[in-house]
């Protein structure tokens, strides 16, 4: 019902809008085809993609991330991401503490003073960050001579503990450690500054069909498109809807759908990119806003209340980035993190 009267609403627009609706449904599909030539191609990690760790973190995370060659910023972000959203006060339900989730009784064997202040602190991040890495460490050398990735090892003994490691000899059948072993080495790339051109996303065109189906309609804070909403939007209800219409499920909440995916630069956006605002720059955490790139320096968003969803330029102050999002990328981010102290 929500795309019938958006249909009738966007029929009835003016003729300089859809002249502008012309000139940029063009430039998409210009844009789009010049890609194509991208499909297939690859991309490695070297060091942190900007703007994906907050800045009160990212040195922590680049110096020690390099501990070993187990490991990498990306690897530890990922995993930081993964235990605590970057919350060093959280704590879970297990009682798992700090922003790398250590339990007290690993804390007492692994836990470092790296800040020097004298105290090993599981709610410091100056102690957390690195103790995590020093542990990873440690695991990667207790499974260094079993057959296989090293740090597809370590992640599982991370998860499922050396012996089980060892016995499997790799990393053992169980679908828990397998899902964290690919969760985490996925999770990465969405940390890792990329190197070449990304993939192009083979369903980014079907998601910017889906939100071009929806301009014209009023925006709802909250509004993820029901019925009971009238088929009505806020921003990041709007991108979640036009994914979910090619089979790719992301987070309800902009901040969560940023690591859905590796960051292409300013220069590199192509047609299906989500672009990202935030109050702080320096911390994707502050993300406030999402919208679907459509080229020429546009996106469809759902702006705020008492507007409706439109084409509006990237251009902006508060502009963070941008995430291609993947399949595997979506599948790969948390669904639930513990709660705070």
């Amino acid at each position: 019902m929500g795309g019938t009267t958006t249909r009738k609403a966007w029929l009835a627009v003016t003729v300089v809008a859809g002249v502008c609706f012309s000139f940029l449904a063009l430039l998409v599909i210009g844009t789009y085809s010049a890609a194509a030539s991208l499909f297939g191609s690859t991309q490695a990690a070297v060091g942190l993609a900007p703007g994906t760790v907050p800045a009160a973190y990212q040195s922590l995370v680049q110096r020690w991330g390099t501990m070993c060659s187990a490991i990498s910023p990306p690897l530890l972000a990922a995993q930081l991401y993964q235990e605590s959203g970057w919350n060093p006060s959280a704590q879970s339900s297990a009682g798992a503490q700090g922003i790398a989730q250590f339990m007290p009784g690993t804390w007492a064997t692994y836990g470092l003073d790296a800040s020097g202040d004298g105290t090993a602190n599981v709610w410091d991040p100056a102690d957390a960050i690195p103790s995590a890495a020093a542990y990873d460490c440690e695991l990667a050398k207790d499974v260094s001579s079993v057959p296989g990735d090293t740090t597809d090892n370590m992640l599982a003994a991370y998860n499922a503990g050396v012996y089980a490691v060892i016995q499997a000899h790799g990393v053992p059948p169980f679908g828990e450690t397998q899902n964290y072993v690919k969760s985490i080495r996925t999770l990465a790339q969405s940390f890792s500054a990329p190197v070449g051109a990304l993939a192009v996303s083979e369903q980014a065109a079907g998601a910017i069909y889906y939100a071009q189906s929806k301009l014209g309609t009023p925006y709802l804070w909250g509004g993820t498109g029901t019925a009971a909403e009238g088929g009505r939007f806020d921003c990041s209800g709007l991108t979640q809807a036009a994914y979910a219409s090619v089979g790719i499920q992301l987070p309800r909440v902009a901040n969560d759908q940023w690591n859905a995916g590796p960051h292409p630069s300013r220069s590199e956006l192509l047609p299906g990119d989500l672009v990202f605002f935030a109050t702080d720059l320096n911390d994707p955490r502050s993300i406030h806003h999402v919208g679907i790139y459509v080229g020429g320096g546009y996106m469809i968003d759902a702006p705020h209340t008492g507007a409706t969803i439109r084409f509006d330029p990237i251009d902006e102050p508060d502009y963070i980035g941008a995430t291609r999002v993947t399949q595997a990328g979506a599948a790969a981010l948390p669904t639930a993190l513990p709660g705070s102290r």
